[in-house]
């Protein structure tokens, strides 16, 4: 609760000038465009951004704005948007780290500065089973996603996959931790493993029918000039080496002994497609189409992998 001293000093700022929803929002869009805030963690620009933490904030439903825009707000409702709006600007903290909160379609991971916040594309191609390139997904017995971090991708494959159990990999104990949240969210817990391990290594010999990974893949040179926000990210979940493929070199040297004789592997790269294609030139592997355009996610069935992983 604000004081009478603070309110009084909140309202000399002008703070009266913040009677509704609208009000606010008006304020948050400008400052965010004013402060050149980058967006990528959810929303993709002032408007949106602006919208999604006042909603939340407020605890009303997200999306549904247009019932509570001349909703008048308390003081003590003021003060707190007012203060998140100026968060965001002045510490350029991604708007889910000051929720709490990340969405990957219709579903909700808990995130906080110990992960990543999920935003991969494979999601979306889990949404739909990873239609054609799982034929059978009931028959799918054994998942594997590597570098797992809030857990995203293995809560949404088993629930794409009913019959699999799936195992999920980070190296970073205060990612699995998180990911230990999101599982039971979800009450997978006797589906969902959760391993802590340099991407295979610390694995049983198992074989699985598919492989997700969405690793650490920024360059050298895009990490030097990351914006403020992603820097906010642990640095290991996003810095891939001076291609951005260390990881995934790892992962194609050693996923056909990991993959059974019909698997599938899927690996998200971001915007490193060139870098892909100029490492392995003859890996005759599929990209596939997302929302993000069709460099982003690439497809290999498992006997296409290189000779030397088998």
């Amino acid at each position: 609760m604000k004081t009478h001293n603070e309110r009084a000093a909140g309202r000399a700022d002008g703070f009266d000038a913040f009677v509704t929803v609208r009000d606010v929002l008006r304020h948050g869009v400008g400052r965010f465009n004013e402060a050149k805030l980058f967006f990528g963690h959810g929303s993709f620009d002032a408007w949106n951004e602006a919208v999604y933490l006042v909603l939340h904030r407020l605890h009303l439903p997200l999306d549904r704005l247009e019932p509570f825009l001349d909703a008048r707000l308390t003081d003590d409702e003021r003060s707190d948007l007012l203060a998140l709006i100026a968060r965001r600007v002045d510490e350029r903290i991604p708007a889910a780290y000051l929720t709490g909160e990340a969405w990957l379609g219709d579903y909700r991971f808990t995130v906080d500065p110990r992960v990543i916040v999920p935003r991969s594309f494979i999601a979306e191609l889990l949404f739909e089973r990873l239609a054609p390139w799982i034929a059978e997904p009931d028959a799918v017995s054994a998942v594997l996603d590597l570098c797992t971090g809030s857990g995203c991708l293995a809560i949404i494959a088993a629930e794409a996959f009913p019959e699999a159990r799936v195992d999920a990999v980070d190296l970073s104990p205060d990612a699995l931790e998180v990911a230990r949240i999101n599982v039971a969210t979800y009450a997978l817990e006797e589906r969902v493993h959760l391993v802590e391990s340099d991407l295979f290594d610390a694995l049983p010999a198992r074989r699985y029918d598919l492989i997700l990974s969405n690793p650490p893949y920024v360059n050298d040179t895009s990490m030097a000039i990351l914006p403020d926000e992603y820097r906010r990210e642990p640095r290991m979940a996003l810095a891939g080496g001076s291609d951005g493929l260390d990881l995934v070199r790892r992962i194609l040297d050693e996923a056909s002994k990991r993959l059974s004789k019909k698997g599938l592997l899927v690996i998200e790269v971001g915007h490193e497609r060139d870098h892909v294609e100029a490492a392995f030139p003859d890996l005759p592997c599929t990209w596939l189409s997302t929302s993000g355009g069709d460099d982003a996610v690439f497809a290999v069935q498992a006997a296409d992998l290189p000779e030397a992983s088998r």
